[in-house]
């Protein structure tokens, strides 16, 4: 039986990318590749080759934690927008993703929840319009 998870980190880190982010994830080490591609080469291996291949989480779970994360952070809009469609395209439904936005409120405060909640709005508009 053959390992359909490439074993190299960069590969499989790009095949777990694009099954997460899809194009907008790719989009993303694209537009570093002119100014930082050591940094993009980076979030492809350790961030999805390494950590987003481990097996104690689940893909959704994944997501979660890191829409609860970069939603406390407050400033990283641009990011959160990446991961909220990631979320999506991995099984999370809009009210898992409005609830965990709003769990943070308590533990970011309001701000960052609204600047969370608003993203999220942007994301839904976006997909509504795409299907």
């Amino acid at each position: 039986m053959t390992n359909p998870i490439p074993q190299d980190r960069y590969s499989r880190g790009l095949a777990r990318l694009t099954e997460v982010d899809g194009a907008a994830g790719e989009a993303v080490i694209a537009a570093m590749a002119d100014i930082a591609p050591d940094l993009g080469k980076a979030i492809i291996e350790f961030a999805f080759g390494e950590i987003y291949t481990r097996p104690g989480l689940s893909l959704r779970d994944r997501e979660l934690a890191t829409i609860a994360a970069l939603t406390a952070l407050g400033t990283a809009t641009p990011q959160l927008k990446v991961h909220l469609h990631g979320g999506l395209n991995v099984g999370l439904t809009r009210e898992e993703i409005v609830e965990t936005i709003l769990q943070m409120a308590v533990y970011a405060g309001f701000p960052a929840a609204l600047n969370g909640m608003f993203a999220a709005k942007e994301v839904f508009a976006a997909r509504e319009v795409a299907v």
